[in-house]
């Protein structure tokens, strides 16, 4: 694919539309454009968070590890971004990130982050609008589940009496 194949494709993210092609030019120059196989991981819940991965196109799995073993708490498509927020908060992969069909993706370095951060601190905002709708949406699931949890002891409760 081009760089001005890849240029449209950023420009249709939420998080870089506000960005001149000039520099959505120099994202995707320093970005690293890699293929995920169907069920091939692009990163691993607890690895070191040292990029974030826009996706081009096709789907990915995001998983957490649980007691049961790995939940899937999202599916994600193409024109999103991926595992800002360990790149963000200097903290493990919170999840692990598998591709659902081939990926095309491209990895943004750490530091080529938050060089484009300090240059436009509008993306700041960006990120802090995504990762908050994210956490609402988190919120919600959790609401949701600690509900049901609390129905389904209630029921247990009753009929163990």
């Amino acid at each position: 694919m081009s760089l001005t194949k890849d240029v449209e494709i950023l420009r249709r993210i939420p998080l870089f539309a506000k960005l001149e092609p000039a520099k959505l030019k120099l994202l995707a120059f320093t970005s690293e454009r890699l293929t995920f196989r169907a069920g091939q991981e692009l990163f691993h819940q607890g690895d070191v968070g040292d990029a974030a991965f826009v996706l081009l196109n096709g789907t990915v799995e995001v998983l957490v590890d649980s007691p049961t073993g790995l939940v899937n708490v999202a599916t994600v498509e193409g024109n999103e971004i991926v595992g800002e927020i360990a790149i963000l908060c200097d903290v493990p992969r919170t999840a692990t990130v598998a591709a659902k069909t081939e990926v095309e993706t491209l990895r943004v370095s750490k530091d080529s982050f938050f060089h484009l951060v300090h240059q436009f601190p509008q993306i700041g905002v960006e990120v802090m609008n995504e990762l908050a709708s994210r956490l609402h949406q988190t919120t919600q699931q959790l609401g949701t589940l600690s509900s049901r949890l609390r129905d389904c002891e209630t029921r247990l409760g009753q009929t163990s009496a």
